[in-house]
């Protein structure tokens, strides 16, 4: 292991980080047809295609292009009915760009003091995974440069970008893949950062930044999937790693972190190499079949390959024991970096290596017989093998050959999915400079004065000012602030503070959002499907004073757990309706009769011990503030008829 996360030094490793945001835009339409923007679990037709890499302007086919041909899939695509067009299928040329997108795209332009082009070319983006029917994403750069701001730090902005999002993976099952058409040519602005970003900390501040800057326009999609964050991540001697798909903001912080310890532990690992005197000759494909040793294996991934037809091939890997069992990053190890090569590139699963044996059902006898089928030292050397048929068992050990050879060298340039907890997996190669050309069948969009003027009134005013603006005109704390700022729903949030605010605290509209749900959402509670129509119910009956602000918290999660169930029913249901206060005023006098002694010894400072009694049967069903003032009230009535029966 590198060593725990605190003592990573970030400005010593050099480290470097960019970030591209990309977040969908709410438009009328997609950018390159007439078709609506909403996602549809409706039925549709279904068609199936074959994608295949093509050669650029100058004569060459894009690595990451090529790695996906030769998985050898097809993909099966379902085209909902009223969410798709001819443009979709790719059995029509795509319409000139929206202008809309476009519009705000220059409206984020503008915020951030970007260059705005003076015409708006689309290219074509080689993707051939199936996410686009056409093999290629359409992209267009809308403005260049910039500055954004967080901490009172700059960052440089590269490119703001308007492009066709992609259709919705499904699933797939052997070499069929399953896509969505619905969500493929959905607008999306990306804004790319200059590498000017040096702590993982920084990283989560920029990104929340630009979201909430995004957010500002009132002109973006909000949900889970709309927006994504890549990201690009260096370190002295280490390599330029492409991290894609980062959807929670929390996890910025957390991905960038363990990716420097891993580039820190594969450097590591080439120090160690060399210091053992391997080198890449040394690294050979020389496999021994070893499946007579695992003839009555325990191992069930062993006995299973075996009895499809498989093999067990064995490769020796001279002077490297422990290094493939070597922590890259928590819970992630080298040789887990070697099963997600095989895993990609020769669609293998079966894969052990020596560092992690005995395990898994093979005993140390077995692992002793490899060891001596290989003529390896046991002390000194590690070996891997591959349970599988034949021509992919070889096809996996090749890799792996490929890859040890890379370790020799430090961190290879590489894609890399982000994983829940943080980690990373391989996911391709990095795509190069040979997978964009020109888009020849849109006209290009000029930027005349009316399209800036039009974009000018969608300029949304800074974070800053909007956070100022919480904290003065609600009294909100900066904390609360901030995470209003940085919600999705921050639309609705103030479109309900506005409507309800005179009535309810906007303090405790804010926190049922930012704070209530999600304290729910941490104990496993969905209330990502109460629709904002039913929370806005919830906060109707709060501002009618039909339900106290301690019940909201439990008429939420009855409505996660009921979808059927309005705010007012799932209520009724819990018993948590208002009572009358001429009824809370019957339980209160029951108390104060039944406490009378109490109230005559300590006089106003019964208060404390009645008050608690009163909200035990009292909480929930009426506002606390209401409560409070009736005991004091008839406390003070209790005491001045005392006080006037002993004159």
């Amino acid at each position: 292991m590198t060593g725990s996360e605190e003592e990573l030094d970030y400005e010593a490793l050099g480290l470097k980080v960019g970030l591209e945001i990309h977040q969908q835009l709410n438009t009328r339409h997609k950018l390159f047809c007439g078709c609506p923007t909403d996602l549809t679990e409706g039925e549709g037709d279904k068609f199936r295609r074959w994608l295949r890499p093509t050669r650029s302007e100058t004569g060459d086919v894009d690595v990451a292009a090529l790695f996906e041909y030769r998985k050898g899939r097809y993909y099966m695509y379902l085209a909902p009915y009223g969410h798709h067009c001819l443009v979709e299928a790719d059995e029509e040329p795509p319409h000139p760009i929206n202008e809309e997108a476009v519009r705000i795209a220059i409206a984020v332009a503008k915020a951030l003091g970007s260059t705005i082009v003076d015409e708006v070319h689309v290219m074509r983006k080689l993707v051939i995974d199936g996410s686009n029917t056409s093999g290629f994403q359409r992209t267009a750069i809308v403005a260049l440069g910039g500055r954004i701001s967080s901490n009172g730090k700059e960052y440089g902005i590269q490119t703001i970008v308007v492009e066709e999002d992609a259709a919705r993976k499904e699933g797939e099952s052997g070499p069929e893949v399953d896509y969505k058409l619905d969500r493929l040519g959905i607008p999306l602005i990306e804004i790319a950062t200059a590498p000017d970003i040096h702590t993982p900390r920084e990283a989560r501040d920029v990104a929340l930044a630009i979201g909430m800057l995004l957010r500002m326009t009132g002109a973006v999609k909000r949900g889970l999937g709309t927006i994504r964050q890549d990201l690009n991540v260096s370190i002295v001697g280490g390599a330029k790693t492409e991290i894609k798909g980062v959807q929670e903001l929390e996890l910025i912080e957390k991905v960038v972190k363990y990716e420097v310890m891993r580039q820190v532990s594969l450097l590591k690992i080439r120090d160690e190499m060399a210091a053992r005197g391997i080198t890449e000759d040394m690294i050979v494909l020389a496999p021994v079949n070893v499946t007579e040793v695992f003839r009555n294996t325990r191992s069930k991934v062993i006995s299973r390959a075996l009895s499809q037809g498989g093999v067990v091939l064995a490769l020796r890997l001279p002077r490297m024991k422990g290094l493939i069992g070597r922590e890259v990053q928590p819970g992630r190890r080298f040789g887990t970096e070697l099963a997600d090569y095989v895993r990609f590139w020769a669609d293998v699963q079966g894969l052990f290596h020596s560092d992690e044996l005995p395990n898994y059902g093979i005993t140390k006898e077995e692992v002793d017989a490899v060891y001596r089928a290989l003529n390896a030292d046991p002390l000194a050397d590690a070996f891997v093998m591959v349970a599988e048929r034949e021509e992919r068992a070889l096809k996996a050990l090749s890799v792996i050959v490929d890859r040890v050879r890379q370790a020799l060298h430090g961190v290879p340039e590489e894609t890399r999915a982000a994983n829940e907890d943080g980690t990373t997996r391989y996911l391709r190669p990095r795509p190069g400079k040979e997978r964009m050309y020109p888009e020849t069948d849109i006209p290009p969009l000029r930027v005349t004065p009316e399209l800036l003027a039009e974009a000018e009134k969608l300029v949304p005013e800074s974070p800053e000012a909007k956070l100022r603006r919480l904290v003065e005109r609600y009294s909100m704390s900066r904390d609360l602030a901030e995470k209003v700022v940085a919600d999705p729903r921050l639309p609705v949030i103030e479109e309900l503070i506005a409507k309800y605010g005179s009535s309810v605290q906007p303090t405790l509209i804010a926190s049922i959002f930012v704070t209530i749900m999600k304290g729910l959402r941490g104990k496993g509670v969905d209330v990502d499907s109460i629709s904002e129509d039913r929370i806005e119910d919830l906060i109707r009956l709060l501002a009618e004073g039909r339900m106290a602000k301690e019940a909201v918290e439990a008429v939420l999660a009855e409505m996660a757990k009921d979808r059927s169930l309005s705010a007012e029913e799932a209520a009724k249901k819990l018993g948590l309706i208002n009572m009358s206060v001429e009824e809370a005023a019957k339980v209160i006098d029951e108390i104060l009769n039944a406490n009378v002694e109490l109230v005559r010894q300590r006089g106003e400072g019964a208060f404390g011990a009645l008050m608690g009694k009163a909200m035990d049967r009292l909480r929930g069903k009426i506002d606390g503030k209401v409560v409070a003032e009736l005991l004091r009230e008839k406390i003070r009535q209790i005491l001045s008829s005392a006080a006037s029966g002993q004159g």
